[in-house]
C-alpha cells in the first residue's frame, strides 16, 4: 500500500507541474479573484479515460527524461487519441516534429497548444518566436498583441512589438506601442527620440522637427538636444538655421565637444576648409575635449592626410604639439605608437614612443610586450629584465611577463632570480594558459633545478612540462639524457629520446643522447650507428667535447681501441675533462 500511495502522490504532483508547463506568471490579486470566480468547465473525458490519459502522459514525460525519445513521441500520439484537446501534449509534440524537421507539423502542434491554452504565456511566446523564425512577423505581432492585452505591464512584450512593426514598416503601430511603453515606464526624452526616429522613417519631417524642437525647448539647460536639432536641420538642408544653433551653443559653452564637432561638420559641408581645420585643431588641443572625441578626430586627421600625399611630418608635428599641450594624455601617446608602427618608422623611434607611452600608462601590457620584443631580438637581456619585471606588478595575471623575466635572468646567469620569477608565474596558470609558454616555464625550471643538483625537482618540472606539451623535444632530449647519466629508467629515457630524434633526425645533440642511452643499455653496435650520425651532423666548427668523448667510449666497446683513443684526443683538444680523458688515453694506450 505504501508503494501505491507514493505513486499516486507522484502522479498528482507531476500533473500539477504540467498544468502550467514551461513557466509561471505572477498573478495580481485582481486576476486571482477572477480565476477563483471562474466557473470550472466539466471534463469532457470520463474518469477512466482521464486516469488513462494522465498515466500515459506521465509515462511520456518519464521516457523523455530518460532519453527514450521515440517511445515518448509514440506515447504523446496515444495521449492525443484519448484527449484531442490536450494542449500540453501538443506542446511537447511540436518539439519532436521540429527535431524531425517537420516544420509544418511542428507549427501546427504549437498553434493548437496556444489556441487551447490562450492563458499560457509559454505557449504563446514559443509560438510567436516560431513565427519570427519563419519571417511571419504579422502573425508574431498578433500573438504578442494578445499577450500585451493580458499583461499590460509587460514592457518586454511592447519592445518586441516595436521591432516587429518596424520590420513590417507599420509606423503608426510603432508609435502606438511606444506610447503604451511610455505609459508603463514613464515618459522621458528617450521616448521622444524614439518617436522622432519613427517620424523620420515615415518621411514625416514636420512631426520629426516638432518632436525634436519640443525636446530641445523643454531641456534648455542641456545643449545636447539643441545641437541634435541643429544636426537634424543640417541633414535636411537647412544649413543657415543649423549654423545659428551651433554658434549659439558654442557661445554658451565654448568647450562643448558635441557643438565643436557639429560646427566642424558644418564647415566641411560648406566647403570652408580653413575654418574646418581650425575647428579640428581646437578640438584636438582642447583640454576639456573627451578622450574618445580627441582620438576620433586624430584618426580622421590621419585618414585625410593619407588620402592626400601621406606626408607623415605633418601628422608627427600635430601629435607632438598635442603632447606638449596634453603631456599626461596616454591616448595621444598610444596613437603616436600606432602611427609610427603603421608608417614603419625606425625601431629606435618606435621604441622611444613606446617608452613615452609606458611612462604615462605603465599598465599598458601591449606596449610593454611590444617593447620587450624589440629588445629581445638584440639579446639585450638586462633591458628585457628591466622592462618585464614591472610588467609582473602592473599586469600580474599576464604570464608572458613572468616568462620574459625568468628567461632574461636565466640568460644573465641569475638562476635564483629566474626561478623566483618562473615560480610566481606558475601561480597564474589556468585552463586558458598558452601550453607552449607553460611548457617552457617548467622546462627552464627543470634546467635550473638540475644545475643546482636537485634532480627530484628537476624531473618533476620536466614531467609538468611534458604534460602541457608532450612534443617539447628539447625537454624530451634533456630529460632522457639526465636519466641516462643517472642510470635510471633507461627504457623511458630511450622512448623520450627516440621521439626527439624522430622529430629532428639531423640534430647532433639528440642523436648523441640516443646513442649514449643505447650505450648505457649495452647495445653498443646500435649506439655506434647513432654516434656516427651525431658526428656527421655536428655543424659546429669545434665539435662538442662530450659528443667526442661519448664516441670514444662507444668505439672502445665495439672493439676499436685506436678509434676510441683518437676521439678522446679530439675531445681533449676541444676542451673536454682533461683528467678523465688523459686517464682513458693512458690506460688504453698501454693495452694496445
Amino acid at each position: 500500500m505504501k508503494h501505491s500511495r507514493l505513486h499516486t502522490l507522484t502522479l498528482a504532483l507531476t500533473l500539477l507541474m504540467l498544468s502550467g508547463m514551461g513557466g509561471q506568471t505572477v498573478v495580481s490579486a485582481k486576476e486571482k479573484r477572477k480565476v477563483e470566480t471562474k466557473v470550472t468547465q466539466p471534463d469532457p473525458l470520463s474518469y477512466a479515460d482521464r486516469q488513462r490519459y494522465n498515466y500515459i502522459f506521465l509515462e511520456a514525460v518519464r521516457q523523455q527524461n530518460a532519453g527514450h525519445y521515440a517511445a515518448a513521441f509514440d506515447l504523446l500520439g496515444r495521449c492525443l487519441m484519448i484527449d484531442p484537446n490536450a494542449a500540453e501534449a501538443y506542446f511537447m509534440q511540436s518539439a519532436y516534429w521540429a527535431q524531425l524537421h517537420k516544420d509544418t507539423l511542428a507549427l501546427q502542434s504549437l498553434e493548437k497548444a496556444a489556441l487551447l491554452r490562450p492563458d499560457n504565456d509559454t505557449y504563446q511566446e514559443r509560438l510567436a518566436r516560431t513565427y519570427i523564425g519563419t519571417g511571419n512577423y504579422a502573425k508574431a505581432s498578433e500573438v504578442y498583441e494578445r499577450l500585451a492585452s493580458i499583461h499590460r505591464d509587460r514592457g518586454d512584450v511592447l519592445n518586441i512589438l516595436i521591432q516587429l512593426y518596424k520590420q513590417q514598416k507599420e509606423y503608426d503601430r510603432m508609435l502606438d506601442a511606444i506610447d503604451r511603453l511610455a505609459g508603463i515606464e514613464g515618459e522621458d526624452e528617450q521616448f521622444a527620440l524614439a518617436r522622432m526616429s519613427v517620424y523620420e522613417l515615415k518621411g514625416d519631417s514636420k512631426n520629426a522637427y516638432r518632436t525634436l524642437k519640443t525636446l530641445a525647448d523643454t531641456h534648455p539647460n542641456d545643449l545636447t538636444y539643441t545641437i541634435m536639432l541643429g544636426n537634424w536641420l543640417m541633414q535636411n538642408k537647412k544649413q543657415k538655421d543649423a549654423f545659428k544653433i551651433f554658434s549659439h551653443a558654442l557661445k554658451a559653452e565654448p568647450d562643448n565637444a558635441y557643438a565643436q564637432s557639429s560646427m566642424y561638420d558644418y564647415y566641411r559641408s560648406a566647403g570652408q576648409d580653413t575654418l574646418a581645420r581650425q575647428m579640428m585643431e581646437r578640438i584636438l588641443m582642447g583640454k576639456n575635449t573627451p578622450s574618445d572625441n580627441r582620438i576620433q578626430f586624430l584618426r580622421q586627421a590621419i585618414q585625410e592626410n593619407e588620402g592626400k600625399d601621406g606626408d607623415s611630418t605633418q601628422i608627427i608635428s600635430l601629435i607632438n604639439r598635442m603632447q606638449q599641450t596634453l603631456p599626461k594624455d596616454a591616448s595621444v601617446a598610444e596613437m603616436k605608437v600606432a602611427y609610427y608602427t603603421m608608417k614603419k618608422m625606425s625601431e629606435e623611434e618606435i621604441n622611444q614612443a613606446l617608452v613615452q607611452l609606458l611612462e604615462l600608462a605603465p599598465d599598458n601590457g601591449g606596449a610593454r610586450f611590444q617593447l620587450i620584443q624589440n629588445k629581445w631580438g638584440k639579446e639585450d637581456w638586462k633591458a628585457v629584465a628591466e622592462l618585464s619585471e614591472p610588467g609582473m606588478l602592473y599586469n600580474p595575471d599576464e604570464m608572458a611577463f613572468y616568462y620574459f623575466t625568468g628567461l632574461a635572468r636565466y640568460y644573465q646567469k641569475d638562476d635564483k632570480g629566474a626561478l623566483d620569477a618562473l615560480q610566481r608565474g606558475t601561480a597564474e596558470i589556468n585552463s586558458k594558459s598558452d601550453p607552449k609558454i607553460v611548457s617552457d616555464f617548467y622546462a627552464i625550471m627543470g634546467e635550473i633545478y638540475h644545475s643546482q643538483g636537485n634532480n627530484a625537482k628537476a624531473y618533476a618540472a620536466y614531467d609538468s612540462c611534458l604534460q602541457w606539451k608532450p612534443d617539447n623535444y628539447m625537454t624530451l632530449n634533456n630529460y632522457a639524457y639526465f636519466l641516462s647519466v643517472d642510470g635510471k629508467d633507461l627504457k623511458r629515457a630511450e622512448e623520450m629520446s627516440a621521439k626527439a630524434v624522430k622529430a629532428e633526425p639531423k640534430n647532433s645533440t639528440y642523436l648523441d643522447t640516443y646513442a649514449w642511452i643505447l650505450y648505457k643499455e649495452e647495445r653498443y653496435a646500435e649506439a655506434k650507428i647513432y654516434i656516427d650520425q651525431a658526428l656527421k651532423n655536428d655543424t659546429a666548427t669545434t665539435m662538442n667535447p662530450d659528443v667526442l668523448e661519448h664516441a670514444g667510449d662507444i668505439y672502445l666497446k665495439t672493439g676499436d681501441a685506436a678509434g676510441a683513443i683518437g676521439y678522446w684526443q679530439k675531445a681533449l683538444k676541444a676542451g673536454g675533462d682533461a683528467a678523465a680523458l688523459n686517464r682513458k688515453i693512458k690506460l688504453y694506450n698501454k693495452q694496445k
